[in-house]
């Protein structure tokens, strides 16, 4: 028996928001559009716990937590991709909406929608499932254990397909207790559809944003791939071997001696975020006025959104708030009048990119920067002091939160401190609701030169 692994104890019927994983930057956008931020909010990531604990009873522990709260494998074949759908519209109360925002989870996504007034619905759910006696080092075991468990869900879910990732340099311990899924729309859910024909205005608009970023991807069936590792990370699929000193350094600190090497001829395909293709064709056919807006990097969606809201906020847009990961609030940033950026992970990459956004837009009175510890440590992650050169745009210098820094890099902390650290920004007059023409228009002007594709 390996530390990862526990007994399973098979639980009754889990309700959807016990399904759908409380990690997921998913539930976090799917959470803060709506307005039904809960308690969920305050929970700590299970890579933020324990930090007490010596490394190998830690990792331990953090095992345990991440199998105790797992879907258990057992109910695989009890997952309804229809009620998941009909949970993700259900967090919405407005009898009408203007129009609705659909595609990959993107902070930037979810500040265009509250700024349109819109309802975001993701086409990909991620939820992990328990995986009795793993271990991070063993993918070809995860492919496994995952295969069988994929080929459940697909027989009760002919609508959907399934991306396995394995990510040990992101999930650590975790991976080696559950297998990551991202179930993902084939054709829109009956409950979208639904929501589009009762609750989206006569003459309404649809946009899909999709991330068009590429990965090594597995065909273990024509609805299950799987893939070693993600974009997400900022990193590259050659990290993912034994050659790599830090990545070798992670596996010998979760006390993992093998890594099967991967073929490096497997051949890329769309990564887990991205969604299936199809659902835009579904689109068109039912929407009139159905938009779809296509980026290769994820920080070309944040520059032209932080542009398109400097501008729709020319009379407020003079402080500037530097967002990452889980870490945002879009009502907050938009009740405080700034103009928010959302680096997507910790990444060197991403921080940098944040840099170069900055370094060519006007100069701000502040930028107030939220930095999302990853959970490890590594050469591709950003280092504080980066973080904080992130402050030095603006014409007042503000202070990295000392919280967030104190757990800089290795514990990550609740998505509502993000909530916590905006609430004391001065609030501003609302401005109306955006409508969908301009910020197409807006969009397309600055985002077509840096490589966005629009239809």
């Amino acid at each position: 028996m390996t530390i990862f692994e526990t007994r399973s104890e098979p639980r009754g019927g889990l309700p959807i928001d016990r399904v759908v994983c409380a990690e997921s930057l998913c539930r976090v956008l799917l959470s803060t559009v709506s307005g039904t931020v809960g308690g969920w909010a305050a929970r700590t990531p299970l890579l933020g716990r324990r930090g007490h604990l010596p490394p190998q009873q830690r990792q331990f522990e953090l095992a345990r937590d991440a199998y105790a709260e797992a879907v258990p494998h057992e109910a695989a074949g009890s997952i309804d991709a229809e009620a998941i759908a009909e949970w993700v519209v259900g967090h919405y109360r407005e009898a009408v909406y203007p129009s609705v925002l659909f595609g990959s989870p993107h902070g930037s996504a979810a500040h265009l929608a509250v700024a349109l007034g819109a309802a975001w619905l993701p086409t990909t759910v991620p939820l992990t499932l328990t995986w009795p006696g793993g271990s991070p080092g063993d993918w070809p075991g995860a492919l496994e254990w995952g295969a069988a468990l994929a080929a459940k869900i697909n027989q009760r879910n002919p609508g959907i397909t399934i991306r396995q990732v394995h990510d040990p340099m992101r999930g650590g311990p975790l991976c080696g207790a559950t297998v990551r899924f991202h179930l993902r729309w084939l054709t829109l859910p009956a409950a979208y559809e639904r929501f589009l024909r009762t609750r989206l205005v006569p003459g309404g608009s649809t946009l899909l944003l999709r991330d068009l970023r590429t990965w090594p991807v597995m065909a273990v069936t024509d609805r299950h791939g799987f893939q070693v590792g993600s974009p997400v990370a900022g990193g590259r699929p050659e990290d993912y071997s034994i050659g790599n000193p830090e990545f070798r350094l992670a596996l010998e600190g979760m006390n993992v001696t093998n890594w099967p090497a991967l073929d490096p001829e497997i051949p890329p395909r769309y990564a887990e975020r991205s969604g299936e293709p199809s659902l835009g064709v579904d689109l068109a056919k039912l929407v009139l006025r159905s938009h779809r807006l296509l980026y290769a990097r994820p920080e070309t969606l944040s520059a032209c959104v932080a542009d398109l809201m400097r501008q729709w906020r020319h009379d407020a847009g003079v402080r500037c708030v530097i967002e990452s990961g889980r870490l945002l609030d879009p009502w907050m940033a938009r009740a405080c009048g700034m103009v928010p950026y959302w680096s997507e992970s910790a990444a060197r990459s991403s921080v940098e990119a944040a840099e170069m956004w900055l370094a060519g837009s006007g100069r701000f009175d502040s930028v107030t920067v939220l930095p999302e510890p990853p959970g490890h440590v590594g050469e591709r992650v950003a280092t504080l002091s980066q973080w904080r050169s992130l402050a030095s745009f603006g014409r007042a210098r503000e202070p990295v939160d000392r919280f967030a820094a104190s757990r800089y890099p290795t514990l990550p902390v609740a998505t509502g401190h993000a909530t916590r650290m905006l609430a004391g920004a001065t609030l501003c007059p609302l401005p109306p609701a955006m409508t969908m023409p301009y910020a197409l228009d807006r969009l397309q002007l600055s985002g077509a030169s840096l490589g966005m594709l629009f239809s």
